[in-house]
């Protein structure tokens, strides 16, 4: 027999109202911080651990989750745990809640497992809808750009989407820029508008600030939604004296010693300096920095613990 207590919602859960910020030109507002369940929500993490973060999330204020077809791992146990949070302790908030997934990588296999088809965008958010127990997202994304599929075809899959009832909004990510300026026009003309991109920005890799993508974003209402803060770790206190040997690093899970050069060690330093200057973690005024950034809507974090996530949500008062 099931005995875990019945969750109750903080009562508090929205009192910092600096925590929210308009998404482009929508009426969508969204967390400053957003969670991210790429990693340490799989089929391999302790399920009560997802739901331990999850519930201190959504206790102080993080209204959007945001998941894609393949995380985990393995491939979909992401949003099969999230199904299970909806069962057991969200159900009754779903309509607080802004709930993404995307589609565009490796998935399953075959030719329609993957890219940018019509078939693959639809039946990939067909199973999310089933793996998670609800009936709509809020939120799909077209996870990459498909240079092998006509932009057409990929775009008319996200507007025939949103008219399905399937999802109320879409959003685009890791696409280039010209590929992006595409994508907002078609959108446009069809009365389905680009709510947010979501791309990569962290101290160590600044390229959409570089090239203009976030400025872009800024000129037309889209909304920009970071992901890789922390750049893997790399912009926390977690190398400061080293290789922990159960680190990414040392897993060679993403991220690779011989990334960890003079170069990176020096912007790291730099951070570090700033948030002792602050008072802060490293971790903190990584994440700040991110939000001073003119058009930065929300960050992700990737949160592996409740500590974690409290140190993060931190950097949206002190950096």
């Amino acid at each position: 027999m099931d005995t875990k207590p019945f969750y109750k919602a903080s009562d508090n859960r929205y009192d910092n109202q600096g925590m929210y910020t308009f998404c482009g030109h929508s009426g969508v507002i969204l967390p400053k911080l957003s969670l991210g369940m790429w990693h340490n929500f799989g089929s391999v993490d302790p399920y009560e651990r997802s739901r331990a973060i999850t519930h201190y999330a959504f206790d102080h204020g993080i209204t959007h989750f945001d998941l894609a077809n393949n995380y985990g791992p393995v491939y979909g146990s992401a949003e099969e745990t999230m199904g299970r949070l909806m069962d057991d302790s969200f159900r009754p908030y779903r309509d607080e809640l802004f709930i993404s997934t995307k589609a565009g990588y490796d998935m399953w296999p075959g030719p329609y497992g993957n890219g940018g088809s019509r078939k693959y965008l639809m039946a990939s958010l067909d199973q999310s809808l089933k793996r998670m127990h609800i009936d709509y997202v809020d939120l799909f994304y077209s996870h990459r750009y498909d240079p092998n599929t006509p932009i057409e075809e990929t775009l008319q899959a996200l507007v025939d989407i949103v008219r399905a009832g399937k999802a109320l909004y879409v959003g685009i990510s890791n696409w280039p820029l010209e590929q992006l300026r595409k994508g907002y026009d078609y959108l446009a003309a069809r009365d389905v508008p680009l709510l947010i991109y979501q791309g990569k920005l962290n101290r160590l890799w600044t390229e959409h600030i570089d090239n203009g993508l976030l400025a872009f974003c800024k000129e037309k209402g889209i909304g920009y939604i970071a992901f890789s803060p922390l750049a893997q770790g790399l912009l926390t206190d977690r190398y400061i004296n080293g290789i922990p040997s159960d680190s990414r690093m040392a897993k060679g899970k993403f991220l690779r010693a011989e990334q960890l050069n003079d170069e990176v060690r020096a912007k790291v330093a730099a951070v570090r300096v700033e948030a002792a200057e602050r008072k802060i973690t490293t971790a903190q005024r990584a994440l700040g920095w991110i939000l001073e950034q003119q058009g930065v809507t929300s960050v992700l974090v990737g949160a592996s613990s409740v500590e974690q996530l409290q140190d993060n949500l931190a950097a949206i008062n002190v950096h």
